[in-house]
């Protein structure tokens, strides 16, 4: 089993972070460079609990489909979604929001399970860990500049 923990400070409200974290089309967007699209399930908006999403795009070269249902959900502060169909044994991606006095800290748990034994693990240590850690990091930056971005502007207007 791998797990891949980040965490991001975001200078913005918890609610804001949460929202935008879980938002299907703003996901598309910071996913640009892998052409993730929502092809069946929830296929824009903001998921909620019980709703499942499946997404089609391109990592390593290769297309890819995998299906996720959001299982826990306690708004703002966390929510789950595990894969129900798709290429690993298991993935589980945490979405976890705490209150902090710059804003909030976002922090993803991602914990998965590899196919094709050692094969399969040799894959993983060498090539798919750190593809997925680019890719979260990559979507957690698009996330902190949109909101960061969006949170100055309107206490620009407020000032």
């Amino acid at each position: 089993m791998t797990v891949i923990k980040l965490q991001t400070q975001i200078d913005a409200p918890i609610t804001d972070v949460f929202d935008l974290a879980r938002d299907i089309d703003f996901h598309m967007e910071s996913a640009s460079s892998t052409n993730e699209q929502a092809i069946a399930g929830r296929t824009s908006g903001k998921i909620n609990f019980g709703e499942t999403v499946t997404w089609r795009g391109r990592h390593l070269g290769v297309a890819l489909k995998h299906t996720s249902k959001i299982v826990a959900f306690e708004r703002p502060f966390r929510f789950t979604d595990v894969m129900i169909k798709g290429h690993f044994k298991y993935f589980a991606h945490q979405h976890i929001f705490e209150e902090s006095s710059g804003g909030t800290i976002m922090t993803d748990v991602l914990t998965y399970r590899v196919p094709f034994g050692i094969v399969g693990q040799c894959f993983d240590t060498w090539i798919l860990r750190r593809h997925l850690t680019r890719f979260l990091k990559t979507r957690n930056q698009a996330l902190k500049t949109q909101l960061e971005t969006t949170h100055l502007a309107s206490c620009r207007k407020v000032s």
